[in-house]
């Protein structure tokens, strides 16, 4: 049976033209969704809108019906602003979570020096909860939620455990993909955040020391399948890909990765409706 009216949510770290690094995910972001829409799907697809991507460029416009929502992160208040553009020659938009403090500096993940930034934690935490509060704003419930790279690691943990209940994604499918990212050490007190927010500290005992591989490997363990988006991966991970007793698709490159991807996806879906 053919993947078809499904809806998939995707959201990535990383996502062509707007960025190039990681190189492998933001080319797989970019064409994953194009294809899964192409064969008659229903996409959204969502990045953070990091200071170095070029606005004018890009012709990013805030979408001003989704923005103007607060969130607390860290015990402080931060606005949530969307942007949107589309992708040239595609029928594509990509959505772009904004905040002036956690956005707007002009990098990605790392300074021009190559130091990751210490508050990357509460980035990821602001980008993972900032989409699922737009998704719910626009009133869409996914079928299948795609999450690429390891600041989306936090989007399992919302919806496994803040909107467990909430419509918009009870029944939705978590596809986690695995990319070779190199693995930065995350702020300590992460578990004593996460716990502000509600969640139970049982439940963080994995983030005592708190890795972007933890988290990536945190994420997993609430998702309901894996892909493996690169052929080499840290000795860690790789670990934890093999020990993974969900659905796991293994790595598939080019022109096949969405034909794969759709008879993963459906596979997921039949499985639930068992």
């Amino acid at each position: 049976m053919s993947l078809k009216n499904v809806k998939v949510l995707t959201i990535s770290q990383s996502i062509q033209p707007f960025m190039d690094g990681p190189e492998e995910m933001a080319k797989v972001a970019r064409q994953l969704p194009q294809g899964i829409l192409d064969i008659g799907n229903e996409i959204r697809v969502f990045m953070p809108k990091f200071g170095c991507i070029n606005e004018r460029r890009h012709q990013l416009h805030e979408v001003i019906r989704l923005s103007g929502m607060n969130l607390i992160i860290n015990d402080t208040d931060h606005a949530l602003l969307i942007k949107v553009a589309s992708v040239p020659s595609a029928r594509m938009q990509v959505y772009f979570i904004d905040n002036d403090e956690y956005f707007k500096r002009k990098a990605d993940t790392h300074d021009a020096d190559g130091n990751f930034f210490p508050d990357n934690d509460e980035r990821a935490l602001f980008f993972g909860r900032g989409v699922l509060e737009t998704v719910r704003k626009l009133g869409w419930v996914p079928d299948i939620i795609h999450c690429h790279g390891w600041m989306t690691a936090f989007v399992p943990l919302y919806i496994r455990h803040h909107f467990a209940d909430d419509p918009h994604f009870e029944n939705a499918k978590l596809v986690f993909s695995v990319h070779d990212q190199k693995s930065e050490p995350l702020d300590k007190d992460l578990a004593k955040k996460l716990a502000m927010e509600g969640f139970d500290k049982e439940l963080l005992k994995g983030l005592g020391k708190p890795t972007t591989d933890e988290l990536v490997k945190f994420a997993m363990g609430l998702s309901d399948a894996v892909v493996r988006s690169t052929a080499k991966l840290s000795k860690g991970l790789e670990t934890a890909v093999k020990a993974y007793e969900k659905p796991v698709l293994p790595f598939v490159a080019g022109a096949e990765a969405v034909k794969a991807h759709a008879e993963f996806y459906q596979g997921i879906l039949e499985e639930a409706l068992v």
